[in-house]
C-alpha cells in the first residue's frame, strides 16, 4: 500500500499539536520520553479488552519499541526459527500488517539473557525508514572481553538500513565492526541530513554518522575507552551551538553532532552505561551506570574535561542501570531494575522518595500530561503525579510480559508485549 505524505508545513503543523505528536523514534520527538498529548490514556486491562483498540500477534520477537508515523507503526523484530531481523509496517487504526521486509538473515549473536536480538528501536523522518541490527559471524568465535567468566561469545558487524514507506530498501551498510557479551542494541538518532549511531563495544568503539539519503560515512569519532554501552545520544542546542549528550565507555561526553568533535567530557562515574540522558532547559541529568550506580545533574557548556566544574549534584545509592528517567517540572523520576521509583529534585538532588513499584524494570520511562508511566516487565502499568509524596494514580495489566518502552501518539499509547503489539486508547471515540 502506498503511503501518503504530507507537506513538510502541514507535518511540522501537526508536530506542534498537542493530540496530534508523531513518535518518530526511540524516546519519542525529542528522544527524551516526553509527550505533547494532553488526553493519554489512563485506564485498560488487556484480560477485558477495556481500551483495547487492537492487538496484533507478532511473528517476531524483540524488545525494540514501536514507532508510530502519521497512518503507519513501525516494528522491528527477529524470527527466531529462520533467524531473520525484520522490519514490519503496520496500519495503525487496525493492527493490520501491511509490509514485512527481510533486512538480514544472521546466526543469532551471544547476549544477555534480558536483551533481545532485535533491541535497536528504528527512526524516521517522514521519508524513509532507519534500521540497525548486528550480523554476528558464525565461522569464528572470540573469548569475551571484559566478562567475569570466560566463555566465547560471536563477534559482529554493525548493519545499518533504510527503507521507504512502501518497503523498498534504499541503502543498507555496515560501519563497524561490535563485540559485547550483552548483545547489541544501538537505536538510529536521526539529526538534519544525518544518521547518528553509537558503536561503542568491547573492542575499536566508535560513534558513527551517516548521510541519511545514501549510507555514506560522514563522520567516525573514536572512543577511548573501548567498552561496551547502550546508550542512545541526546541532541540539543544550547548557547548557539548543538550538544550531543550520552555517557558510555566509562565517561559522559558532548559531542558536535555535525562534525563528531568534542566539546566537553566527565570522567566516569562508572564503566557500563545503558540509559539515555534527559535535560530540562537547566542541567543534564545522567542515571544509569555498571557496576556502581549514579545520578548525576550536569550544567551544559563548556570545554575540555568539566568533571570537577559541571557536576552540579551526585547521588550514588540509587541502582538504576537500564531504564531511562524523565522529568517533570523540578521532579526528576527514575526507575531502578530492580522495580523501584525514585523521584529527585532537579536542583539540589535531594530525594523526595523511593518506593516499591514493581518486580522489575526494563521499559524506560514515559510523560505526558504532567504524569509518569512505569511499564513494569510483568506488563503491569503503574501511572504517578509526580511530587514530593509517592501519587499513583492508576494501575493497568496488559496480561503478558513486556521489555520494551511505550509509544504516544495521538492520544493512543503503543505498548509491545512479548507475543501482542497493543493499541490503547478512548474505544468510545472509535
Amino acid at each position: 500500500m502506498k503511503q501518503t505524505h504530507l507537506p513538510l508545513l502541514i507535518v511540522l503543523l501537526t508536530a506542534t499539536c498537542a493530540h496530534a505528536e508523531n513518535w518518530p523514534g526511540w524516546r519519542g520527538p525529542r528522544g527524551d520520553g516526553t509527550s505533547a498529548e494532553k488526553n493519554p490514556p489512563l485506564r485498560w486491562d488487556g484480560a477485558t479488552g477495556e481500551n483495547i483498540i487492537w492487538k496484533a500477534p507478532t511473528k517476531d520477537v524483540g524488545h525494540a519499541s514501536p514507532v508510530v508515523w502519521n497512518d503507519r507503526v513501525l516494528l522491528v523484530g527477529c524470527n527466531l526459527a529462520t533467524k531473520e531481523r525484520t522490519l514490519s509496517c503496520l496500519d495503525r487504526k487496525t493492527g493490520e500488517t501491511l509490509w514485512r521486509k527481510v533486512v538480514l538473515k544472521s546466526v543469532l549473536e551471544s547476549k544477555h539473557t534480558l536483551n533481545s536480538f532485535a533491541s535497536s528501536t528504528p527512526a524516521t523522518d517522514g521519508n524513509l525508514i532507519y534500521v540497525s541490527f548486528l550480523q554476528a559471524r558464525n565461522d569464528k568465535l572470540v573469548e569475551a572481553p571484559n566478562v567475569g567468566a570466560k566463555r566465547l561469545i560471536t563477534p559482529g558487524r554493525m548493519v545499518v538500513a533504510a527503507y521507504d514507506f512502501d518497503g523498498n530498501q534504499r541503502w543498507i551498510t555496515k560501519p563497524g565492526d561490535f563485540v559485547s557479551a550483552h548483545g547489541y542494541c544501538s537505536c538510529p538518532v536521526v539529526f538534519n541530513e544525518l544518521v547518528i549511531i553509537n558503536g561503542d563495544h568491547d573492542g575499536e568503539s566508535y560513534v558513527v554518522a551517516l548521510n541519511k539519503a545514501t549510507g555514506e560515512q560522514v563522520w567516525k569519532t573514536g572512543r577511548e575507552y573501548k567498552t561496551r554501552s547502550y546508550v542512545t545520544p541526546l541532541i540539543r542546542r544550547i548557547n548557539n551551538r548543538h550538544e550531543m549528550v550520552f555517557s558510555g565507555s566509562r565517561c559522559i561526553i558532548s559531542l558536535d553532532p555535525r562534525t563528531g568533535k568534542r566539546h566537553w567530557r566527565i570522567e566516569g562515574p562508572t564503566e557500563q552505561f545503558v540509559a539515555s540522558m534527559v535535560y530540562d532547559g537547566d542541567k543534564f541529568y545522567m542515571a544509569a551506570g555498571y557496576p556502581t550506580y549514579h545520578v548525576m545533574g550536569i550544567r551544559p557548556g563548556g570545554a575540555g574535561d568539566v568533571t570537577e566544574s559541571h557536576v552540579q549534584w551526585h547521588v550514588q545509592n540509587v541502582r538504576c542501570y537500564v531504564p531511562s528517567p524523565v522529568i517533570v517540572d523540578r521532579f526528576l523520576l527514575v526507575a531502578d531494575d530492580r522495580g523501584t521509583a525514585n523521584c529527585f529534585d532537579t536542583k539540589t538532588g535531594s530525594r523526595h522518595w523511593q518506593t516499591r513499584m514493581g518486580k522489575h524494570y526494563s521499559s524506560s520511562l514515559l510523560t505526558a500530561a504532567g504524569m509518569v508511566y512505569f511499564v513494569a516487565d510483568d506488563g503491569i502499568t503503574k501511572i504517578l503525579k509526580p511530587g514530593v509524596e509517592v501519587n499513583v494514580l492508576h494501575e493497568n495489566s496488559l496480561g503478558e510480559y513486556t521489555f520494551a518502552s511505550p509509544a504516544l501518539s495521538d492520544g493512543q499509547l503503543f505498548i509491545r508485549g512479548e507475543k501482542n503489539l497493543y493499541c490503547i486508547g478512548d474505544r468510545t471515540a472509535e
